[in-house]
């Protein structure tokens, strides 16, 4: 028995029909495994830190609340509403970005927040999904009007975010944002030479950092050589999945979360190895899978190149985050403090992340038999 029949006209049923269910459901999955994570690993810290016992259980469900709302809420959108909600927030994220340097909060070395009512703010969580939406508008409406210079406007707004972004400094985000651009280049079907000049430029960005930014040295040189700095995060991560084994401690019973700073956000991966073990955390991978193949097999059935490029830039977000946590934690890149969507604590991560699954989920509906990849996207 369903909801609607298929005949069903009414705002929702078209929604109901239209709508991916199954990557809908799977993200539903994530937002529930966050809960039950959250709930087992952030104890532990917030004792440490002198906090009730579910401080932050409770704001990360306070956080769930308007994420869901904005998944469900913006899944309901047409493209042309999605572009001029990423056009606002954008614009909102340039000003709050620069508000950010001179009143922000800093935190471990970085100013990167701003503090709201009780709740801190991080403002790059929100231009990821903005610039997604408009670079992909620029360069699409090239593609429709090539007299009209959108690639070379989003080039110029992508070098205007990583210099606001650099400044904090945040070169995490800053590698996202890139990454971003990067897929849509990919997709729109640029010359191959341009994806490799644009490698180069982000290797050579990255050796960059790595000399004029201590932190980001530091992190290399602990990946390259546990013995040349403090490791005490990745060796307890790493022997989280040890103790967990194939069948894990059974949920709440982990013991190496008490001594594991961020426990509950960087490295919950970790406490899910631990307590739920190798088969359950390679579900979760899985889920992680499911969502990416899923949404690119649906932006083939795309009818516009915007959908295609907006939803494909916002996917390898997804995928980059979830990869750089997940292989931080397993010591198979250097430790970054990046959260797992939908799963770790983090506020602004959160609604992030409501926010752009819900983008991806409004322009992956299918309201057409035709599709742009199947006419021939020129890659």
């Amino acid at each position: 028995m369903t909801l609607f029949s298929r005949t069903d006209r009414s705002f929702l049923g078209q929604w109901w029909w239209t709508v991916d269910r199954p990557m809908l459901t799977a993200f539903l999955v994530l937002v529930i495994l966050g809960i039950l994570m959250v709930t087992t690993a952030s104890p532990p810290v917030a004792e440490h830190l002198g906090l009730g016992y579910y401080h932050f259980l409770k704001r990360h469900i306070i956080m769930l609340v308007p994420s869901l709302i904005m998944l469900f809420g913006i899944s309901f959108l047409k493209p042309r509403e999605i572009w001029r909600l990423g056009s606002v927030l954008f614009v909102g994220c340039i000003f709050a970005l620069i508000l950010v340097l001179f009143t922000g909060m800093e935190i471990k070395g970085a100013q990167r927040w701003l503090h709201i009512g009780g709740f801190s703010l991080q403002p790059s969580e929100f231009m990821k999904p903005a610039f997604a939406i408009v670079a992909a508008w620029l360069m699409a409406k090239q593609k429709d009007n090539p007299s009209f210079r959108g690639n070379a406007a989003a080039a110029g707004l992508y070098f205007i975010t990583i210099t606001l972004l650099l400044l904090q400094p945040d070169l995490g985000m800053t590698v996202v944002i890139t990454s971003i651009l990067a897929a849509q280049i990919f997709l729109a079907g640029f010359p191959f030479r341009f994806l490799i000049l644009f490698g180069f430029a982000g290797v050579g960005g990255l050796i960059s950092a790595y000399f004029s930014l201590s932190h980001v040295k530091s992190r290399i040189d602990r990946f390259l050589d546990p013995e040349s700095g403090d490791s005490f995060q990745v060796d307890k991560s790493i022997e989280a999945f040890q103790n967990g084994g194939i069948l894990g401690t059974g949920p709440g019973q982990g013991t190496v979360k008490l001594s594991l700073p961020d426990a509950h956000a960087d490295f919950i991966f970790s406490v899910a190895g631990e307590e739920l073990g190798l088969f359950f955390i390679l579900i979760i991978i899985a889920i992680f899978g499911f969502i990416m193949l899923r949404g690119l097999r649906r932006l083939s059935d795309a009818n516009d190149m915007f959908s295609v490029l907006a939803a494909g830039g916002l996917l390898t977000m997804f995928g980059l985050q979830a990869l750089v946590h997940m292989g931080s934690s397993m010591h198979l890149l250097p430790a970054k403090g990046m959260t797992l969507p939908f799963v770790s604590y983090g506020g602004s991560s959160v609604l992030s992340m409501g926010l752009s699954m819900g983008v991806v989920l409004a322009l992956t509906r299918r309201t057409r038999k035709s599709g742009i990849s199947r006419g021939g996207l020129s890659l």
